[in-house]
């Protein structure tokens, strides 16, 4: 098990990447959390296996149809805290 911190730019809010990011993790058997950044950008974390993490890493490249992906820049690093469940962090 593994953690990848993600964070995605483009047009990423207003535009359900958030909950689309949540039903994906969760579809994905994932953990963790996602949440808007004051410049627009979208932030989380996502525990799991490393080759569903890569999956899901390339999943939020595309995003949902609204969505207009720039960059997604995610790093793979051990777990320093565990989370129960995929959720929206304020």
């Amino acid at each position: 098990m593994k953690t990848l911190t993600f964070h995605v730019d483009g047009r990423v809010q207003h535009v359900w990447f958030r909950g689309w990011t949540i039903e994906t993790a969760r579809g994905l058997g994932l953990t963790g959390w996602v949440r808007n950044r004051p410049d627009g950008a979208v932030e989380g974390q996502a525990q799991g296996r490393p080759e569903v993490l890569e999956r899901f890493r390339e999943l939020l490249a595309q995003g949902p149809p609204m969505a207009r992906v720039t960059e997604v820049r995610a790093e793979l690093a051990e777990i320093t805290e565990r989370f129960l469940d995929f959720h929206v962090r304020r």
